[in-house]
């Protein structure tokens, strides 16, 4: 009975008349003659990808006839026709020099004022070793053990972790599995970790891309809590030997977004030196900035932050183009810092008890919302092709034009991005991060996998999630030549930060990547 009524189902899809079944009768055909509701059996989608490849193509398809009409009449220009063109051309020298210089002139102001490309040629995402994996009931018994933590605190975590997305593979750094816990971590088991997480992504990026360390001439490094003396940009100068003139930054408590700006700063560097290479490193530092007191606010970073770093190749070399992976096309920042609630949102400071830890404010995910929104309105027209721009404008101007009624609804138009990238790589700061930008963007469930997957695998580590979730891309073979991936990050301060790539060629995943050992187990349902 069940298998008939499937196949009736199918019946009425296929030929468009409506069938019913009688259990030992038989079937009985009733035919409509209404013709079907297109606005539901045709998806809009597609006619909305129709009227965006119109729009975007009309000034090709405009200057088609005129173009057609030039190569007309030159294949008709016969010798005499050329030889009295030189002749008009002969007694009009002033004309001649004038265009010249103007020529001269405008290519001379156009070498020099052009942005020179910033390709990036690899990156590497370091794994931590699985004995560096603590697994969600394992975090909680090092709380229980470590003493620092009342029932309620304990609670408390264990309810963010379970409502994180995080799974059970996600790292702590060593100082954490040590038992009996350490309750003052020290300034060596914090460098210690650092330079294992940094030095691992680095000597695997030179390894996969034979790259000479003294052949870098910029070097940008950022982590937001841990700035230690020599910075950590000298700790790498003195660890490959890098040349003396190099140009080195050390950027400190800019948050979870300062991976885009970093890389925005070597860009900057690149349009300056020329034929030089830049290498930035985004890493974040657990064993110094654990929270080991029991206000509330403070505690949900122990339960998101994990283990994690990345490196970034960079070059302006024409000659790299051909082996880099992608060309730079937009870094759009977006800074919220004058308000008093964006800037105090995620501030770190001592609770009662002098313990030092980053406060989250109730207000976190409003003011996201407010920076993101910014931040795609400068953005939108950078990326969005004329076809979404015209419609958000229109949308724009109808609500202006609308009375203010109450009885009124006016609905704003949120642009189709996913027209603009292929590829979405959102800051995997925590589920509810993640699920907000998806309902907003409009986006389906494969435009977030990776944040998703990245956070399950590796949790929130800081500035370098976003090439953890590049990798992950890579790693599934999803990024082809001419796709675009768009980098979001969020940070303290309050900064919303973006970046958009246009992959060379069919990427396949680094060698030793991050994702190498796990890639075919992912995606995961998360519960």
């Amino acid at each position: 009975m069940e298998s008939g009524s499937s196949a009736a189902q199918k019946l009425t899809t296929a030929h468009g008349a409506a069938v019913s079944t009688a259990v030992g009768v038989g079937v009985q055909v009733q035919h409509s003659y209404k013709l079907p509701d297109f606005l539901l059996s045709v998806n809009l989608k597609y006619v909305k990808l129709g009227y965006h490849y119109l729009i975007s193509n009309l000034l090709t398809l405009s200057l088609t006839p005129l173009i057609a009409a030039v190569i007309f009449k030159a294949m008709h220009t016969t010798p005499d026709d050329l030889r009295r063109l030189c002749l008009h051309l002969q007694y009009n020298l002033a004309t001649i020099v004038t265009c010249s210089a103007l020529l001269v002139f405008g290519s001379t102001f156009y070498i020099l004022t052009r942005t020179r490309p910033v390709y990036l040629v690899d990156h590497s995402c370091y794994r931590p070793p699985d004995s560096l994996k603590m697994p969600g009931q394992m975090f909680l018994d090092r709380m229980r053990i470590a003493g620092c933590f009342d029932e309620s605190s304990l609670e408390f975590q264990r309810k963010i972790l379970e409502r994180s997305g995080l799974g059970d593979d996600t790292c702590l750094p060593e100082s954490m599995h040590v038992l009996p816990p350490i309750r003052r971590p020290t300034m060596n088991a914090a460098r210690k970790e650092s330079e294992q997480v940094i030095f691992g992504a680095l000597d695997n990026l030179f390894a996969n891309t034979k790259i000479n360390p003294k052949e870098i001439g910029i070097l940008v490094v950022n982590s937001s809590l841990f700035n230690p003396t020599p910075s950590l940009s000298a700790t790498i100068v003195n660890k490959y030997k890098l040349r003396g003139n190099i140009r080195s930054f050390n950027l400190g408590g800019m948050g979870c977004s300062a991976g885009v700006i970093a890389v925005d700063l070597a860009k900057d560097l690149l349009q300056i030196h020329r034929n030089t290479y830049a290498v930035v490193v985004s890493t974040e530092n657990i064993t110094h900035n654990s929270y080991r007191g029991t206000q509330k606010s403070m505690l949900i970073p122990n339960c998101l932050f994990r283990v994690g770093g990345a490196a970034v190749l960079l070059s302006n070399k024409p000659s790299d183009r051909k082996t880099a992976k992608y060309k730079l096309l937009h870094i759009v920042r977006t800074h919220r810092g004058a308000d008093d609630k964006a800037y105090r949102c995620v501030y770190q400071e001592e609770d009662e008890e002098g313990k030092t830890g980053v406060n989250l404010s109730k207000n976190l995910m409003a003011i996201a919302g407010g920076a993101l929104k910014t931040n795609i309105t400068t953005l939108g027209p950078l990326v969005l092709p004329i076809s979404e721009q015209l419609l958000f404008f229109a949308n724009l101007v109808f609500n202006k034009l609308l009375p203010n009624n109450k009885k009124i609804i006016k609905r704003g138009y949120i642009p189709d991005f996913k027209l603009a990238v292929e590829h979405f790589c959102i800051h995997a700061g925590g589920r509810a991060v993640i699920d907000e930008l998806e309902k907003n963007l409009d986006l389906e469930e494969v435009h977030v996998e990776a944040s998703r997957m990245t956070l399950h695998r590796f949790g929130n580590t800081s500035s370098s999630s976003i090439w953890y979730e590049l990798a992950y891309t890579e790693a599934k073979r999803r990024m082809k030549k001419g796709d675009r991936v768009w980098q979001i990050a969020f940070g303290s301060g309050f900064k919303c930060n973006s970046a958009v790539w246009e992959a060379l060629r069919n990427v396949e995943p680094s060698e030793n990547g991050a994702w190498e050992d796990c890639i075919d187990m992912y995606p995961v349902k998360i519960v």
